[in-house]
């Protein structure tokens, strides 16, 4: 099991990434974790599960009423709570506001720092489907379980998109009630019953054509692309995306609960301000907004839920009994039952990356290797007046050696050249031509603007031309250096990527963010 050291990795990278504070925010994947000025009373330094940026009108409301400013710093839930483990967070935060704190309590290590926590409102996991395909499948929403599902997918009926659960609370919440369901487990899930419930998931799995860090980008793809049947997802975002009929599984689902807790490295000014904040969230009218907002389900009893939010009780399925449990599952999912990922690496080795912009590059993709899949296939690229290079690598069956044979390669990188950003991206594109039943992506890195080569128009032209599967290939650029970002956001919007700024932290941060979206 790799899952242990690769979370210890990805904490590290995080730390020295870009930030995202305040109350606005993309709250569009892994906003990452610095630190939100020091304490000051009455106003409150919180680290926040990403989706929870959609709270910020009720959260501006809230400091008007009482006086209390919420400032958030946004991220996955998972690496926010390895960042408690590693006892960054102590001192730099004052509460705690993740979807759930489930996860949390499996590791002693980090419940011990946690002293209070008030749920704020909740959303089960559910599924977000078609209207066409529901039609055709022949459900009855209420009446649909995990396992109809599993058939649907088994029979070529269905595919859909979620979110990657090592970076996303949604997508482990969905891991969690599949793997629950399928099972039969009746309490808490055990080892035993991830290893009985192994082949039906791995035929689950085969449905899922997209991935995502985040669940914002996950409906924009989806959006986008318009072949996918349907998104497993929290029941608050699916309502907020049109043409979709929300679905919670008869057999039972997992929920967020999304609880506000006090941090034992508080003393008791803070913790009072916690508590006052979190009796202002659960008041009748402010839980009305969140309910009508959001759609998430209030947790004050005398107030009902949004209109067309389904009041059907449903079973809650258990989470895993343990860590290892909870970790193996994971471990399992990356490498064994999830579709495996192709990813081109174009990367900037001109000479303006000379010196340390270099350094910078090899350290990252170094760090990045290591969290490499079983079965994933990877292309480094390097550039500069053309394509210098070409390398492929198999992470098949066991990753280590692959990992190494990349390490290697990277080590020889080299600066020298100008910079074709768009030819680069051309013969990305030519590498990926074969159909592969894989989730694949190129990753560009650049640290200036596009001086030879292909110009941005010829690209365009060349991008139009490709068969519609290649065109549904993203690419993620990242902001490094001297690049020009109006160039990069144009690239991403043109491929249906997202745009990585690594100028405001590190390309560490930067290249595992993107791991979420492979």
């Amino acid at each position: 099991m790799r899952r242990p050291l690769a979370l210890a990795v990805a904490a590290l990278a995080l730390l020295t990434a870009c930030t995202s504070t305040g109350s606005s925010g993309s709250g569009d994947g892994v906003s990452t974790p610095g630190v939100a000025g020091s304490y000051e009373p009455g106003t409150l330094r919180v680290l926040a599960s990403s989706e929870l940026s959609d709270m910020a009108p009720v959260l501006d409301r809230v400091e008007k009423e009482t006086g209390i400013k919420v400032r958030p710093v946004y991220l996955g839930t998972l690496d926010a709570i390895d960042l408690l483990a590693q006892g960054t967070a102590d001192g730099k935060y004052d509460a705690l506001w993740l979807s759930s704190n489930d996860y949390l309590r499996l590791r002693p290590d980090v419940a011990k720092k946690v002293v209070s926590e008030t749920p704020v409102m909740s959303s089960p996991v559910a599924i977000g489907i078609k209207s066409a395909s529901l039609k055709s499948l022949g459900w009855k929403p209420e009446q649909v379980t995990w396992a109809q599902v599993e058939q649907a997918v088994q029979d070529g009926r269905l595919t859909y998109g979620m979110t990657d659960p090592s970076r996303s609370n949604s997508g482990f919440s969905t891991l969690v009630a599949v793997a629950s369901a399928l099972s039969g487990a009746q309490s808490a899930l055990t080892d035993a019953d991830v290893t009985k419930a192994a082949p039906r998931l791995k035929e689950f799995f085969q449905g899922q054509k997209l991935t995502s860090g985040s669940s914002g980008w996950l409906a924009a793809a989806y959006e986008r692309r318009g072949n996918v049947d349907a998104l497993l997802n929290y029941e608050s975002v699916l309502e907020g995306i049109p043409g979709l009929t929300v679905i919670r599984p008869r057999d039972g689902v997992v929920t967020a609960d999304y609880p506000l807790s006090s941090l034992a490295a508080t003393d008791t000014t803070v913790r009072e301000d916690v508590r006052r904040l979190a009796e202002a969230l659960r008041t009748p009218e402010i839980q009305r907004e969140i309910t009508e907002r959001t759609h998430r389900r209030p947790v004050v009893p005398s107030v009902s839920p949004a209109s067309g939010l389904d009041t059907d009780r449903r079973r809650e399925l258990p989470f895993p009994g343990s860590r290892s449990v909870a970790d193996g599952l994971l471990d399992s999912y990356d490498n064994e039952l999830r579709r495996p990922s192709r990813t081109v690496y174009v990367l900037d080795t001109s000479g303006s990356m000379e010196g340390d912009r270099l350094a910078q590059l090899k350290k990252a993709l170094t760090n990045v290797g290591g969290r490499f899949r079983g079965r994933e296939e990877v292309t480094l690229m390097p550039f500069g007046s053309e394509v210098k290079d070409v390398r492929r690598y198999a992470m098949d069956p066991d990753p280590r050696s692959g990992i190494e044979a990349v390490r290697a390669d990277i080590g020889a990188l080299a600066a020298e050249g100008d910079t074709a950003i768009y030819t680069s991206l051309e013969k990305a594109y030519e590498e990926l031509r074969t159909d592969r039943d894989m989730f694949t992506s190129i990753v560009l890195m650049t640290d200036g603007e596009n001086t030879t080569g292909s110009s941005a128009a010829q690209f365009e032209g060349f991008h139009a031309l490709l068969d519609p599967a290649q065109r549904e290939i993203p690419v993620f650029p990242i902001l490094f250096g001297d690049s020009d970002r109006g160039e990069l956001e144009h690239i991403a919007e043109l491929t249906g990527g997202r745009l990585f700024d690594a100028r405001q932290g590190s390309l560490d941060g930067a290249f595992e963010e993107i791991r979420g979206y492979q």
